[in-house]
């Protein structure tokens, strides 16, 4: 439990810590939260010659809400959980950040770290694709954006190179009549999703204008089950209606199976929380 001995830096600039990381990215590690990297670090599954501390850069901190809504990739989940300005243009941050691990991690963890170590079982992976955010990401290039839909790849794996650091998370701001609900399945032991589903819904003249879900623990990567919202899009959100629409979620990709859910039941689970998350909507004013 002891990790291999390594360097350490602390970046005092977005710029200082890409250009650390180009020197030797194979042999380079960020570290901010670091609830993932540290424990890893301890078991030698990771042994990195050098690691850049990033968590004091102000270019990766701040929620700030105009038009769209920029969240600061080193944004701790107890402050998605306590921003009532994003709360009241997003509730489904602090709807998901409420039931993430426990206040240890949501005061040390941080929503870029999540992102980028691509956990399949992770919360924000599915909320970020629901929203069709986009991901801002800094490299020896320069900045550019990709789109969360396109940026989770496999286990663990993104669209993120080793010399590049996610800066923030751009989602453009909902109009005002747009509902939103986030539902797990926990982990009775880790906390984290057997099955977690994001939805977010626009109602014009009592039918869906505008649908997302996304999924995440069910497979390999968070998944935006688009042949669900593209069934529900011009309904209006009735039993039979949320069925089909929860049916072809479930449908959309292959499940994991392990020990604790087999991918049938994953699949089934898919099925019932969107279900129930697409029911409490329709309760909301």
């Amino acid at each position: 439990m002891i990790p291999a001995s390594f360097d350490y830096v602390r970046a005092t600039s977005l710029r200082e810590a890409v250009d650390l990381l180009q020197q030797d990215p194979d042999s380079t590690k960020l570290v901010a939260g670091g609830h993932t990297l540290i424990p890893t670090l301890k078991l030698r599954l990771a042994s990195p010659a050098l690691l850049v501390d990033i968590r004091n850069l102000k270019e990766l901190k701040g929620i700030e809400i105009g038009d769209w809504v920029r969240i600061g990739a080193l944004t701790t989940h107890a402050e998605l959980l306590a921003s009532n300005e994003l709360y009241d243009v997003l509730p489904i941050f602090r709807q998901a950040a409420d039931i993430i691990a426990d206040p240890q991690v949501r005061n040390r963890g941080t929503i870029g770290g999540s992102l980028a170590n691509a956990d399949p079982a992770a919360d924000w992976p599915a909320v970020v694709t629901a929203l069709k955010a986009e991901l801002e990401i800094m490299g020896p290039s320069g900045s550019r954006r990709i789109g969360a839909r396109d940026f989770f790849l496999d286990i663990f794996t993104t669209a993120l190179e080793v010399d590049e650091v996610l800066v923030a998370i751009h989602i453009s701001r909902p109009d005002a009549g747009t509902r939103f609900r986030y539902r797990k399945i926990r982990h009775p032991a880790s906390g984290y999703a057997v099955v977690g589903v994001a939805v977010g819904v626009s109602l014009a003249d009592g039918v869906v204008s505008e649908a997302s879900i996304g999924v995440t623990g069910a497979a390999g990567h968070a998944f935006a089950a688009e042949a669900a919202t593209g069934y529900l899009i011009g309904k209006a959100l009735l039993r039979e209606t949320i069925e089909m629409t929860a049916r072809l979620a479930s449908e959309q990709a292959p499940c994991l199976s392990d020990h604790y859910a087999s991918a049938e039941y994953r699949q089934h689970l898919v099925k019932t929380e969107v279900a129930r998350a697409l029911t409490s909507l329709i309760a909301v004013p």
